[in-house]
């Protein structure tokens, strides 16, 4: 046998070595890499797990001061074993390069977050308490709110940066859990960036609001959610509040009937809007949160009282019985003149369907209502309410759409921008898709009491720049069988040409911004007339009237072309049973 020249035998050896060599650099490399991957998941999961134990009590900012540190520990290890030089490497490979990117991201996010945003929090955690926001002898003092503004400012914006570059992770290319991964973190940093800007806002608009720049009057208007409008329900009575250096008191008090009809309006309203609801949002002040648009309803509001009362008020708040209910909560029951004990098990029912019961002239259920307001107050005034479980309830209040707020200075109106608080109609942009289902009571009644509004939405065909949405409502009438024999003033007496026991609604469907009607039809136990409309702002409204007697249920089906965008939601009127509605199922099978 010939044996391979000396030459030949020694660059095999070294070409056989280099192989070896690499194949082990490359082993060392994905070695280092799954270790550190292996020990900044273990980081980012402890981080991850003592951020739920904080936030399953968000109520008190005191209680992150000693969370904050322990998870900024984890984010920034986490962070380093994500960010060396090898890491960063292999990050420029294909397929395994994505995901080392999308972890190092995420990594850098936490730790922004934890290190950057929340930090100044804590600092001023450790010197501000709940209890210094409880008012003494009705006055608040505003300073601890104001102490909190500046980093609370600064926390929202490191909190944005870091959510906008995990939306920004381009989750095609990852692995099924590291895909989950992102969108939970996404949907983390998104409640988390909500949480804090609605502090930073509140730490703003609070002391001027509460009159530390100068007295205030704010006109309060009470939707009863037994007689529906968009918005929640018919302006029933109103009361000014008066607040001046921190310091709250009642002013006029009036109900529905104080109010005069205006002939041709109060405020002229727009091509638009009369074309769908009429003049009568301009017309009538229980008419006035018709059109699901607060900032109209705060101008017609304004101007009403300026023409009944002559005093022009600085703005609008309005807030419904199941509001009363969470508030209740922080203040415990009050006794009110008549004997009831106003609760927040009762406070609906006492306030929506027994007090007319109760009472058959409309002038006695209205100083039942004034007394129920002046009780609550005087206890939140006094100090009794606990601040956290107040806290709690306004901002439960203010993500169902029962605590509106509109304010005449464009500056203070502006801080709220992007809340549920101002009312807003439904958007629509790149980043999601917003259809809006708002019901209005057509009997002249209070049978929406016993009345049930579900909706369902979701996306009919996967990815692409369009595709199709599908809307689901359904309206369920809950009424007793012998609705018909209900006091008049539940039924509405057939004044409106409705029949005692039978409940008349109109729903407005504001469907998304640029998108295309494919089809709608209406289903149930009942026939009801087509779909009527118009357009309001850029957005098509179709107009869905139904009569149901008790038992009752009619649905629309409605499918659109429009966009496609992360996510898909509906804004609906929110009801007395809101929160814990039967779900309805989605259709994507509309034809018509």
């Amino acid at each position: 046998m010939t044996s391979a020249p000396p030459t030949k035998a020694r660059a095999g050896h070294i070409v056989a070595w280099t192989l070896v060599s690499v194949l082990v650099i490359v082993l060392a490399v994905f070695a280092w890499i799954g270790v550190r991957a292996y020990l900044a998941y273990g980081h980012l999961t402890g981080a991850q797990a003592t951020a739920r134990e904080v936030a399953a009590d968000l109520s008190d900012p005191t209680i992150a001061t000693s969370a904050v540190p322990q998870i900024a520990n984890d984010t920034a290890a986490a962070r380093e074993l994500t960010s060396d030089p090898v890491w960063r490497a292999v990050e420029t490979l294909p397929w395994i390069g994505p995901q080392l990117q999308a972890v190092s991201t995420i990594a850098a996010a936490a730790d922004q977050v934890a290190s950057e945003a929340l930090s100044p929090l804590v600092e001023v955690g450790t010197t501000f308490s709940l209890d210094t926001l409880r008012p003494v002898d009705g006055t608040f003092d505003t300073t601890p709110l104001e102490s909190v503004a500046d980093a609370a400012a600064t926390g929202a914006s490191d909190v944005g940066e870091a959510a906008a570059s995990v939306h920004a992770i381009d989750s095609s290319a990852l692995l099924p859990p590291l895909q989950t991964a992102v969108t939970e973190i996404g949907v983390l940093l998104d409640q988390t960036h909500t949480a804090i800007d609605a502090v930073a806002k509140a730490a703003v608009l609070m002391p001027a609001m509460l009159g530390s720049d100068g007295p205030r009057d704010y006109l309060v208007v009470f939707q009863n959610n037994a007689e529906w409008r968009s918005l929640g329900g018919i302006v029933g009575a109103t009361t000014v509040v008066h607040t001046d250096a921190g310091s709250i008191s009642l002013g006029a008090q009036a109900s529905s009937g104080d109010f005069s009809r205006y002939d041709g309006g109060v405020i002229p309203l727009s091509d638009e809007i009369l074309a769908i609801y009429d003049d009568k949002p301009a017309l009538y002040i229980q008419n006035i949160t018709q059109v699901p648009d607060f900032s109209l309803s705060g101008e017609l509001a304004q101007a009403m009282w300026l023409r009944e009362t002559g005093q022009t008020v600085d703005g609008v708040i309005a807030i419904d019985p199941v509001t009363l209910s969470y508030v209740l909560e922080a203040t415990g029951p009050v006794t009110l003149p008549s004997g009831d004990v106003l609760s927040s098990d009762n406070a609906v029912s006492l306030l929506l369907n027994e007090v007319y019961q109760r009472y058959d002239v409309p002038a006695e259920q209205d100083a039942f209502f004034a007394a129920a307001t002046a009780a609550v107050f005087e206890k939140l005034a006094s100090g009794q309410a606990d601040p956290a479980t107040l806290i709690s309830a306004l901002s439960r209040a203010g993500s169902e759409r029962r605590l509106l707020i509109w304010n005449a200075d464009a500056d203070d109106q502006s801080v709220l921008d992007g809340t549920t608080l101002q009312g807003d109609l439904p958007v629509t942009d790149d980043s999601q898709t917003t259809f809006g289902v708002y019901a209005n009571d057509g009997t002249g009644s209070k049978m929406d009491y016993y009345m049930q509004l579900d909706s369902a939405v979701g996306w009919c065909s996967d990815g692409g720049e369009t595709s199709d949405a599908a809307l689901t409502v359904r309206l369920r009438d809950n009424a007793p069988a012998d609705a018909a024999n209900l006091p008049s003033y539940i039924t509405g007496g057939g004044g409106f040409g409705v029949t005692p026991g039978v409940t008349r609604t109109v729903v407005y469907l504001y469907l998304p911004e640029g998108s295309e009607v494919v089809s709608a039809v209406t289903t149930g136990t009942v026939t009801t007339t087509g779909f009527g409309g118009g357009e309001h702002d850029g957005r098509r409204v179709l107009t869905w009237s139904t009569d149901l007697t008790p038992g009752q249920e009619s649905t629309a089906l409605v499918r659109v072309r429009t966009p496609h965008t992360p996510s898909l939601s509906v804004q609906e009127t929110p009801t007395i049973n809101t929160a814990d509605t039967a779900s309805v199922a989605l259709s994507c099978e509309v034809s018509g």
